[in-house]
């Protein structure tokens, strides 16, 4: 999945302000964030990183705005590097564009996309209709781009969790074990239909994805 994503954002053209600063266009960004304003896709977002093709890791990021002729937004980094973006289209009628500064010496970055749930669905419980919501959001959006890649699009077999705690290890009851902080529900695990009770709201939900 990871792969795909970053095949589709390699259009995004990056032009350089200062020595680690980029400028992006956020016309290019709308083309796909509009892609998720659906009801069948309204419950994911994409989170947007810069990963560094060295180490493989995330790049620093010390600031990023929304720029258009008349103001600058603010926009809010998260902990692990990755930031989300609005999907409007007065923005892109403005010419808008997304400066991010990135912390020196960082070498060279590429961008980096992740496909994952919206922070309003992440709690500590999912009824077993909430957690198909979930799974058929994400057959959604990649049958939705199948329509003209079908040969290189992957298909849903599950959910990854993901927590704070990199080290967090738990059973569950009637649900597969808490293990270095992921939790994987595959598709016949999903498809008993039960409920899943967690020790807390996961940080992240992703589609356990694979290539047809």
């Amino acid at each position: 999945m990871k792969i795909f994503l970053t095949f589709v954002l390699l259009i995004f053209g990056a032009s350089p302000v200062a020595a680690e600063t980029l400028q992006l266009k956020y016309q290019q960004f709308y083309s796909h964030l509009r892609k998720l304003n659906g009801e069948d896709t309204q419950a994911l977002q994409f989170a947007f990183g810069f990963l560094n093709d060295t180490t493989g890791r995330l790049c620093k990021i010390q600031q990023a705005s929304i720029v258009t002729p008349k103001q600058t937004l603010p926009i809010e980094i998260s902990p692990e590097q990755r930031f989300t973006l609005p999907s409007e289209k007065a923005l892109k009628l403005a010419d808008a564009t997304i400066d991010v500064e990135l912390a020196a010496h960082e070498g060279h970055c590429d961008m980096s996309v992740q496909l994952e749930t919206r922070p309003q669905y992440l709690k500590s419980y999912y009824s077993a209709d909430e957690l198909s919501m979930l799974v058929g959001q994400y057959e959604a959006f990649f049958n939705e781009m199948g329509s003209f890649l079908s040969f290189m699009m992957p298909s849903v077999k599950g959910l990854s969790f993901q927590f704070a705690d990199p080290y967090l290890q738990q059973p569950l009851k009637d649900a597969p074990q808490i293990t270095s902080g992921l939790l994987q529900l595959p598709s016949n695990w999903l498809q008993q239909e039960k409920p899943l009770v967690l020790p807390e709201a996961p940080i992240r939900i992703t589609a356990i994805a694979s290539a047809q």
